[in-house]
């Protein structure tokens, strides 16, 4: 198997696809991974594969990952690629039964002629792709030439809005996203460690932001419900965490300062925390896990992770967040005195919930997941080389 990457940076799809390959491998199948891009600038951060904890986690376990060196950003055509580059993928096709695409953007690549023919799974993570840009594209481009054996998608949401976009209905599968439930757990000790660190009191309430800075996850429409929640909850604290997510972004400390009408958050309460390496921790650590996303979302691993851990999710309705939330939180409309009386509300709960959140751990188990993905590639595998035998006489 070989994995193809669109670059190693900070993101739901990358997390859960590499956990994936993780899975897969553990399970018997040998895999390698492939980069189009060594370093991403964006999010306000500077992201090198290297750093990448996804990254460090494929290569301690063994995993092969490989890099077209390209930087994201950097001038030029990004559909084109140097001759260097094509005989790299060349080389790391070469060796694979079946090529995993992370979403559809490295079809730009996979689509270059020359390259050795393989069946392509590929795994859409989103419910926009008319966002994607030219992506969309590729992927009908891929399909047509009958390189796309099948498209994995995390979500209800996101069959629904591909095959809209012309996808056949055929080729797209529903593999809803799971996590390792000995790691995302509640956790008593971690909840008191995550405190402790933050300088936060054992029963004060805490809110949980767990995304990148993107318009599609609405951070104005957070800050919004944090201030008026703040206001409402003298005891209670923020967390905001992910690629972005810190003071050194002007265009987050920009929205803070209109969100907070150019007053400051208040002090020791409002935590930017950044790209976190221990999000079982700050799961633990917090009572709601909140999305106040505007779309693009089809199943956000930050709901799942936090539910997992404990906290009570709160969401907008986008993509598939509806549906993990019922029944297990609260479901909000996108406006930030509702997101906010919704938190408390979810806080004042999570005791009644929490039987809930425990009785639905099997559904978002990252066994199921694996399990559903090894059976897609092997009737894939065995497809393509049935089709390939030379016919009976």
């Amino acid at each position: 198997m070989l994995s193809v990457y669109e670059g190693f940076f900070s993101g739901g799809a990358r997390i859960l696809h590499s956990d994936v390959v993780l899975g897969l491998r553990e399970g018997g199948q040998y895999h390698r991974v492939l980069s189009v891009h060594g370093e991403v600038h964006r999010e306000a951060t500077r992201q090198r594969m290297e750093d990448d904890a996804c990254y460090r986690a494929l290569t301690a376990a063994g995993v092969g990952v490989g890099s077209l060196g390209r930087t994201f950003g950097a001038s030029g055509d990004p559909a084109v690629f140097s001759g260097p580059e094509l005989a790299e993928t060349a080389r790391a096709m070469a060796d694979a039964d079946v090529i995993l695409s992370l979403k559809e953007q490295p079809l730009a690549l996979l689509n270059q002629a020359g390259l050795p023919r393989r069946p392509v799974v590929v795994a859409l993570h989103r419910s926009d792709p008319e966002n994607q840009g030219p992506a969309l594209d590729e992927l009908k481009a891929a399909i047509a030439d009958g390189t796309v054996a099948a498209c994995v998608c995390c979500a209800e949401s996101t069959r629904t809005a591909y095959e809209a976009a012309g996808i056949p209905g055929e080729l797209l599968y529903v593999i809803p996203n799971g996590v390792d439930l000995f790691r995302f757990r509640p956790d008593a000790a971690r909840r008191v460690a995550l405190r402790a660190e933050l300088g936060i009191p054992d029963t004060a309430p805490v809110v949980v932001f767990a995304a990148r800075y993107a318009a599609m996850k609405n951070v104005p429409l957070f800050l919004r419900a944090a201030r008026a929640w703040l206001r409402s909850e003298p005891d209670g604290h923020v967390l905001m965490c992910g690629a972005g997510m810190t003071s050194a972004n002007p265009a987050l400390a920009a929205d803070i300062g209109a969100a907070f009408e150019g007053e400051r958050p208040p002090a020791g309460r409002f935590h930017l925390l950044g790209v976190r390496r221990d999000m079982e921790v700050v799961y633990a650590g917090a009572d709601v896990v909140a999305l106040t996303s505007s779309w693009g979302e089809a199943a956000p691993l930050c709901l799942i992770e936090g539910m997992m851990c404990g906290a009570v999710p709160v969401a907008t309705d986008v993509g598939d967040s509806a549906a993990i939330v019922t029944g297990h939180g609260i479901v909000t409309p996108p406006d930030p005195e509702a997101v906010a009386r919704a938190w408390s509300e979810a806080v004042a709960g999570r005791t009644a919930l929490a039987p809930a959140l425990a009785r639905s751990r099997e559904r978002f188990s990252r066994t199921r997941m694996i399990a559903s993905y090894a059976e897609l590639i092997d009737r894939v595998h065995t497809r393509t080389t049935r089709s390939s035998l030379p016919e009976p006489r």
